[in-house]
């Protein structure tokens, strides 16, 4: 459904992008996974029929991008960077717009919204709804006409982890109907439980290839374990983890509402869930990202990040860090 063959695109002179090959299925979920200025943004304009290839083919449901216009806003749905929305209009607005374009009956866009989650937000102002909310509406935007390809751009920014959810249930939804999904994004956390495979972009170019659920399938479940006072061993799934800090020569997990000791260093930790979007924040903290929804900065050289915990718990992050970070995640 989706197929790219000797892809080239120059730019300034030099060969921005270059791909031989890649092919995702009928039902298939892939990511291409890169950094800020990997390529990420110009492949996307070429999938999406932008900007043209100065060689090679791009076909998306038997439709070149570029050339058939029409017949890609037919099979394809698109989920951008940014949302995109009407802020004048409703949810339900807004989406019965859009099933005015595709010629699809009003009634598509209320069972969109209630599919998202959003139907009791149906008559509520966008400027009233949080990003994760933004998030679903855009989603269901890109689902609205059941596109046969799905290409979607950083799908869980400014998401909090109900909505990474909620949206991952939805992509497995529709990849289940025959739909072929297309992710790029800047880190593959919330990725690897969801792609049948992930490639890794290096500056226009395939760098890896990854079949992470294969990989799980091979491995034990992975757990990490806490030791309770009682002796007791409990083993906690990584997406339950806020943070994991050192305190007098010991390393402790924090989820919601514990902070259980483990007989790992901080260091063996980092090693363990380096795969699972945990960040060495501060010499002493490792940070789940995925429960991160502020980065605060206090002086020049000092900052914090800000969990999504009911206490809005602060993390200490380092001047170096802060860099890392900035780099990781593109801002």
């Amino acid at each position: 459904m989706i197929e790219i063959r000797d892809l080239q695109k120059v730019s300034g002179g030099s060969t921005s992008i270059d791909i031989p090959a890649l092919d995702v299925g009928q039902g298939e979920i892939a990511a291409l996974v890169g950094p800020a200025g990997s390529g990420k943004t110009l492949l996307f304009d070429l999938l999406a029929g932008r900007t043209r290839p100065t060689a090679g083919t791009i076909r998306l449901a038997d439709s070149d991008p570029y050339q058939d216009q029409a017949q890609l806003s037919q099979v394809a749905g698109f989920l951008f960077a940014e949302d995109a929305v009407y802020q004048h209009f409703s949810p339900l607005a807004n989406l019965e717009f859009h099933c005015q374009l595709y010629g699809l009956p009003k009634s598509r866009a209320a069972e969109v919204l209630a599919l998202v989650g959003l139907g009791d937000q149906a008559n509520s102002k966008p400027d009233q709804l949080s990003s994760s909310l933004l998030r679903r509406m855009g989603f269901g935007r890109a689902i609205l006409h059941s596109p046969k390809v799905l290409l979607l751009r950083e799908p869980f920014a400014r998401c909090d982890q109900t909505t990474i959810r909620l949206l991952s249930n939805l992509m497995r939804a529709q990849a289940e109907e025959g739909t072929t999904l297309l992710i790029m994004a800047t880190e593959r956390s919330n990725l690897e439980p969801l792609c049948n495979v992930i490639y890794l972009l290096n500056q226009g170019r395939i760098a890896e290839i990854l079949h992470p659920q294969e990989e799980q399938e091979a491995s034990f479940p992975f757990k990490i374990p806490a030791k309770l006072e009682d002796k007791k061993v409990v083993l906690l799934n990584p997406a339950e983890i806020l943070y994991a800090y050192a305190s007098e020569g010991r390393a402790y997990l924090v989820t919601g509402d514990s902070h259980l000791p483990t007989q790992f260093t901080l260091s063996e930790i980092e090693e363990r869930l380096s795969r699972s979007g945990f960040f060495r924040a501060h010499r002493a903290y490792l940070v789940n990202l995925q429960h991160v929804q502020e980065v605060i900065p206090f002086t020049r050289n000092s900052f914090s990040l800000r969990l999504t915990d009911p206490e809005n718990t602060e993390i200490p992050l380092s001047k170096s860090a802060a860099g890392e970070l900035s780099d990781l995640l593109g801002y």
